[in-house]
């Protein structure tokens, strides 16, 4: 595809990329005054919090939490070294690996929860006015074009 973007169309995405690492940021932020991990790890824990038996293959974590192999794998060894996390071998793929939420780790999570809840409530919730479903619905088209597109190149 060859198609030439609009002006309007590249200051959107740049209001987008601008308000995502502004937002992050203030979160990150309040995180830390707090004492506490950055968002990445309120992430990962979350993402395991919710899978099944608090566990998902690496892989998946990355997927989720949209890192690369490479950061992940660092970030979870800083993780596993706080006893957040472990990592388990999968016994059906000896190559594969889980890693695995602890007690420690649920909670951290929930010590995060109340500083990340806030910090998303004063800089997200409120700026999103009448256009949130939208919002929401855009952002949703998005992410789905973008995991199509991943598992084409994936597949190829």
């Amino acid at each position: 595809m060859n198609e030439r973007i609009s002006n309007h169309h590249i200051e959107i995405w740049r209001g987008f990329l601008d308000a995502h690492a502004l937002a992050l940021g203030a979160v990150e932020r309040d995180l830390a005054a707090a004492g506490m991990p950055p968002p990445s790890w309120y992430d990962v824990l979350w993402s395991l919090a919710r899978a099944p038996d608090g566990r998902m293959r690496i892989h998946e974590v990355a997927d989720a939490v949209l890192l690369s192999r490479s950061g992940l794998s660092r970030l979870l060894d800083r993780m596993e070294s706080e006893g957040l996390i472990t990592r388990a071998v999968c016994a059906s793929d000896r190559r594969g690996a889980y890693a695995v939420i602890t007690g420690e780790g649920k909670g951290a999570l929930r010590k995060m929860w109340p500083v990340y809840e806030r910090s998303v409530a004063e800089h997200f919730v409120p700026h999103l006015g009448e256009e949130a479903a939208a919002l929401r619905t855009a952002l949703a088209r998005v992410a789905e074009s973008a995991r199509r597109a991943d598992a084409r190149f994936l597949a190829a």
